[in-house]
């Protein structure tokens, strides 16, 4: 099995400044390189719902430590702005979800999502939104252009 697609990965993170794209290859030429195998396969099966748990829990810690209050969330529901982020929280929810599933069926454009992540940073000034957001647009554009 060849690392050169981790290596590469590696190296475009490099170059971009993207510090999770660098560390996550890294990471993971370090556990092959290690013969920790089952780890990998591991972090294969399972690492997407940690990833979604801990990013949950991030969503929700200021609830817990009382930054948002009752009456704050109350409020959602009666201004403008207020209800078009939940209409919008609930299409990135959804579109997220497809790229899920998206990335379980064509694992393989993971390398275009990075590229044009990297694209979308360095030359459009953008920010880099996750590789589940990323999916989720592109399996939205795929079943615009009768691809899926």
């Amino acid at each position: 099995m060849s690392s050169l697609p981790l290596i590469i990965i590696l190296m475009i993170g490099l170059v971009s400044g993207n510090s999770l794209v660098t560390g996550a290859s890294a990471a993971l030429l370090f556990m092959k390189s290690a013969g920790f195998t089952g780890a990998v396969i591991f972090l294969e099966e399972r690492a997407l719902q940690l990833g979604l748990l801990f990013l949950t829990i991030a969503v929700l810690a200021p609830l817990a430590v009382e930054r948002i209050t009752t009456e704050q969330i109350i409020d959602t529901f009666s201004t403008w702005p207020g209800i078009v982020a939940i209409i919008g929280g609930a299409a990135a929810a959804y579109i997220s979800g497809q790229g899920i599933s998206l990335l379980s069926e064509h694992p393989q454009v993971i390398a275009g999502i990075i590229l044009g992540t990297i694209v979308g940073v360095t030359l459009l000034r953008g920010i880099p939104v996750g590789p589940l957001a990323a999916a989720g647009i592109t399996a939205l554009l795929l079943r615009v252009f009768g691809y899926r």
